[in-house]
């Protein structure tokens, strides 16, 4: 049934298993995207921008239902002190930004948004996997070698 909408398994698998939030789907790379503007729901549209490629568009708008979104998240964690979070969610909170291109919505709260701002967020599909990537993030330093992990800029 999964292969007849046209998603991957794991987005399937991600519906099945969990109703309203699901796991971390994928990590960071450096990988140089197409990339393309995301209008903002947020008052100061401006500033704090997240860019959306051509292709985390597209794969949004393949793997999302009615009210989904992607949340885009960071916590502390990983190799290098902070770590991004990917998740389909369905509630919008009141400190949360809303980043929109041609239907497709990446949502990050204010929290996060300081540690994201001004970077791109792209969907890619290699051999070995498929994920979600924060790219050109001007606010990290270094990552680990893994690429799910950063530090930021002091």
């Amino acid at each position: 049934m999964a292969a007849a909408r046209g998603l991957s398994l794991t987005a399937a698998a991600l519906r099945a298993a969990t109703p309203w939030r699901r796991s971390r789907l994928f990590a960071a790379s450096a990988r140089p995207p197409a990339l393309r503007e995301a209008s903002s729901s947020g008052p100061e549209a401006g500033e704090g921008q997240i860019h959306l490629t051509n292709s985390c568009v597209q794969r949004l708008l393949e793997i999302t239902q009615g009210a989904e979104f992607l949340r885009l998240e960071v916590e502390g964690g990983g190799c290098s002190g902070f770590q991004y979070r990917f998740s389909l969610d369905t509630v919008i909170n009141p400190d949360d930004r809303v980043f929109e291109q041609g239907g497709a919505r990446v949502v990050v709260d204010s929290d996060s948004l300081a540690f994201v701002k001004g970077a791109h967020v792209d969907f890619c599909q290699e051999l070995i996997r498929s994920s979600f990537q924060v790219l050109n993030n001007p606010q990290a330093e270094k990552g680990c070698s893994c690429g799910s992990s950063f530090s930021v800029k002091l």
